[in-house]
């Protein structure tokens, strides 16, 4: 018996995987057509729901942008792809939708940095709790500003007593409110410094880290007074633990690359680096540490403990804890090369400081001989010129100098020993006068034929940005200023009180003298320019601390 067995004929080979890759192909193009008309649609309502006005309307239209987009079914992946390309406070207000896009909106990588200017006011600490409950733990960059509100307008600073000489028994009553309300924002203050860094204790993650606490309003003479202080926090166990928690995040961080804290009532202590691993230490690229109310005879950072610090490029210090010694320091051979140094020089600190443990000059030639791209930025606040002569070595690359007072005047001879040291490397120069009577403001040429600012935008070559307010300027140096630096001053601003004109040109009534100084002095630098109407439109109008904290920044992140 014959048996016919049908035999399949076999598939060429790769048939079975090129008709598998096929389908895999449409199921792909289907699915990347649906997320593309789900990402159009979620668009146009999210621009409609821009435009509805009213806080209700946007609540109403986020509801039914979930109900009408299924944006509770969209992908995870996708919605933080779509939030990626918003600002940080439209994500805060997105993550209110519902509880999926509010965990798809702390997703750590919409979060990298993380800057914060809080008010001093018990109605931010909520906020920043929630704010720091969800991106403490992972956050890579964090800078933090406390700026205390000065709403105690009508009074002086804690201390005060409220006008106690007075006499008037509705003065002190006036006097002690006063006093009770600077001890809630002295409360407030810690609480809010206390939620920052308990957030972040153990985040492992944070690579760059910046406090600053704007706490002018809170003393009184540059300094604040210990016995407030301890009203405040009787016990000091509020201080203690933050300076407690500040070491355990040095000791806890594994990739910190930069580390600015400023003008934070202690919470750095002299002992607080020595928190920070060797690892971490040599791998900091810059440190910057400010604090006014440090006693005298204690610095925060020791020559000794900088050595630590070879891989530093960027360094912020009080010109007086900065000593020859760690100068010396920066020189080994061991170090990278310094790129930026920012040095602060207050009145408080050198009343309780010696300025005998300064570098000399032969020190600053060293620092520039082992860094060519060594550049200086330096801030006096109320120092007298003789303490200025001894400051301004002449071999000190200074880019930046911004003088700012209440009380001490710079002279002219100061500016002119700057235009003739500084010549190749200054690019700013700031000079504040906040004086009360603005009926007579001093003027800097004693020779009205050899203006200092005049000759410093002669030598200074590189000179982009001059500021002056609280001291005569003429307004025929204005113009030959302007004329001098041309396009190159990019900023030029003068307030409107410190020009004053000649008599002659007063005189001349064909002539207006303030139209002639604007269209003089806009030919000149080649773009439109006016004075400055008012003291708080000034580019550097701000605390004096905070400007100097908030220009130092830019200033390192400039390498």
């Amino acid at each position: 018996m014959l048996l016919f067995l049908s035999v399949p004929q076999p598939r060429p080979p790769g048939a079975r995987t090129r008709a598998g890759a096929a389908r895999v192909a449409r199921w792909r193009r289907r699915r990347q057509r649906l997320r593309l008309q789900q990402l159009r649609r979620l668009r146009g309502l999210l621009r409609g729901l821009r435009g509805r006005p009213g806080a209700d309307s946007r609540r109403r239209g986020r509801m039914a942008l979930c109900q009408a987009a299924g944006a509770a079914s969209l992908p995870s992946e996708l919605i933080v792809h779509i939030f990626s390309f918003l600002p940080a406070p439209d994500r805060l207000r997105a993550s209110a939708s519902c509880s999926h896009w509010r965990e798809c909106l702390f997703y750590p990588a919409l979060w990298p940095q993380l800057r914060i200017c809080l008010r001093v006011s018990p109605a931010e600490q909520p906020r920043l709790e929630f704010l720091m409950r969800k991106c403490g733990w992972f956050v890579r960059e964090l800078r933090v500003e406390f700026a205390a509100e000065n709403y105690l307008s009508g009074g002086g600073g804690p201390g005060d007593g409220g006008g106690a000489d007075s006499g008037t028994g509705r003065e002190e009553v006036e006097g002690l409110q006063l006093s009770t309300r600077w001890l809630e924002v002295l409360r407030t203050y810690l609480e809010l410094v206390l939620c920052v860094l308990v957030s972040i204790r153990n985040n492992r993650n944070l690579q760059k880290f910046s406090l600053f606490g704007d706490i002018s309003v809170l003393q009184q003479q540059g300094s604040l007074s210990n016995t407030y202080l301890s009203k405040a926090d009787p016990d000091g166990k509020k201080i203690k633990q933050i300076q407690q928690l500040f070491e355990e995040i040095l000791s806890n961080s594994r990739q910190l690359k930069w580390l600015s804290c400023g003008f934070m009532l202690e919470i750095v202590t002299p002992s607080s680096l020595s928190s920070l691993s060797n690892s971490i230490a040599n791998t900091m690229e810059h440190l910057s540490l400010l604090d006014n109310n440090i006693p005298g005879n204690s610095t925060l950072i020791t020559a000794v403990e900088l050595e630590r610090f070879v891989n530093l490029r960027s360094l912020a210090l009080d010109f007086c804890d900065f000593t020859a010694e760690m100068a010396r320091v920066l020189t080994d051979s061991n170090h990278v090369p310094l790129q930026r140094l920012s040095l602060l020089v207050h009145n408080v600190s050198v009343m309780h400081k010696s300025l005998d443990n300064m570098p000399n000059d032969d020190h600053w030639k060293a620092l520039s001989r082992k860094s060519t791209s060594l550049r200086v930025y330096i801030m006096a606040f109320d120092i007298k010129s003789e303490d200025m002569l001894k400051i301004l070595k002449p071999s000190i690359p200074l880019e930046r100098i911004h003088f700012d007072s209440y009380i001490t005047c710079v002279s002219g001879a100061i500016v002119d020993l700057i235009s003739r040291q500084y010549d190749k490397f200054l690019t700013h120069f700031i000079l504040m006068n906040d004086v009360i009577d603005t009926s007579g403001f001093p003027d800097l040429s004693d020779n009205r034929n050899e203006d200092p600012l005049v000759l410093l935008a002669w030598r200074c070559t590189k000179l982009s940005l001059l500021a002056i307010h609280g001291y005569t300027v003429w307004a025929h140096n204005l113009i030959a200023i302007a004329r001098l630096r041309g396009s190159d001053l990019k900023v030029l601003e003068v307030t409107e009180e410190s020009i004053d004109f000649d008599q002659g040109e007063l005189a001349d009534q064909d002539v207006d003298p303030v139209h002639n100084l604007i269209e003089q002095v806009s030919l000149g630098l080649g773009q439109p320019w006016h004075a400055v109407m008012d003291i708080e439109s000034l580019s550097v109008f701000t605390e004096p601390n905070r400007h100097f904290y908030r220009e130092m920044q830019r200033f390192s992140e400039d390498i």
